[in-house]
C-alpha cells in the first residue's frame, strides 16, 4: 500500500469515526500506536512518559476528532500533537534536571539487534550511546527532523507538515544535522580503532545517512 493509499483509508476510518463508530478508531490507533509510541520515546527519551504521551495524543485525537477538518492526513495530525507534547515533556525533566540512567532507546535497539549475542551487544551499545549522544544535542528543529525522517521515513513534504515549515527547511535540517553527527561521530572513535569498525557499525551509520568514518 502507498502512503498515499493508506491516507486514504486513514480517511475513511476518520470519517466512520465521527459518524460514531468507535471500531474505526480503535483501528487507528491499532495502525499507528507503535509509531506514535517510537516518536514519543525518540522525542522525550523516557518510556515511561513515552508510553504515557502516547495514550494521550489518542485521547485528544478522540475527544477533538470533531474538529479535525482534514486539511492534512490524521498521521501528521497526531505527529504534530506528539511531537510538541514530547518535546514539552523533555524540556519539563531538564528544568527539574531529571536525567534518566539507562537509555531506553538503545535497550530496545539491542533487544532487536543483538538479542542473543552479548559481544555484538557491547559493541553495538558504545555506538548507540555515543550517536544517540550526538543526536540529543542537535538543536531541537533539527534533532526533530532528523527523527522524522530518518527514522521514522517520513518524506521532507510530510515532515514539513507535521513541523509547520517548508520541505526546504527540512531538507536543510537533515543537511546540516549529518555534517554535525557526522562530526561528533568522528571524534567519538579513535583513529587507531577504525580499522576493526563492524559490519553493524557501518550498517548502523547508512541507516543514520551518515557516511561511516574513514579507516586509516
Amino acid at each position: 500500500m502507498t502512503a498515499k493509499q493508506r491516507g486514504q483509508a486513514a480517511t475513511v476510518l476518520v470519517n466512520r469515526a465521527k459518524a460514531g463508530d468507535d471500531g474505526a478508531f480503535e483501528e487507528l490507533v491499532r495502525r499507528y500506536r507503535d509509531r506514535i509510541l517510537a516518536l514519543a520515546l525518540h522525542l522525550s527519551g523516557n518510556e515511561s512518559e513515552a508510553e504515557d504521551i502516547t495514550q494521550e495524543v489518542f485521547l485528544k485525537a478522540y475527544q477533538k476528532l470533531d474538529s479535525f477538518e482534514g486539511r492534512s492526513h490524521f498521521f501528521t495530525w497526531v505527529y504534530r500533537m506528539t511531537v510538541n507534547r514530547s518535546l514539552n515533556a523533555k524540556r519539563d525533566r531538564k528544568r527539574r534536571r531529571e536525567e534518566t540512567i539507562d537509555d531506553p532507546r538503545i535497550a530496545r535497539a539491542l533487544r532487536i539487534d543483538a538479542p542473543d549475542d552479548p559481544r555484538k551487544a557491547a559493541e553495538l551499545r558504545a555506538t548507540y550511546e555515543s550517536l544517540l549522544q550526538a543526536l540529543d544535542s542537535l538543536p531541537t528543529n533539527m534533532r526533530t527532523s532528523v527523527v522524522l525522517v530518518v527514522l521514522q521515513g517520513l518524506s521532507h513534504a510530510e515532515a514539513a507538515v507535521v513541523l509547520k515549515c517548508s520541505a526546504g527547511t527540512v531538507a536543510w535540517h537533515i543537511h546540516q544535522a549529518r555534517h554535525r553527527l557526522r562530526d561528533k561521530m568522528e571524534r567519538s572513535i579513535p583513529r587507531a580503532k577504525r580499522k576493526a569498525l563492524s559490519d553493524e557499525f557501518t550498517s548502523l551509520m547508512q541507516d543514520w545517512l551518515l557516511p561511516c568514518p574513514q579507516t586509516s
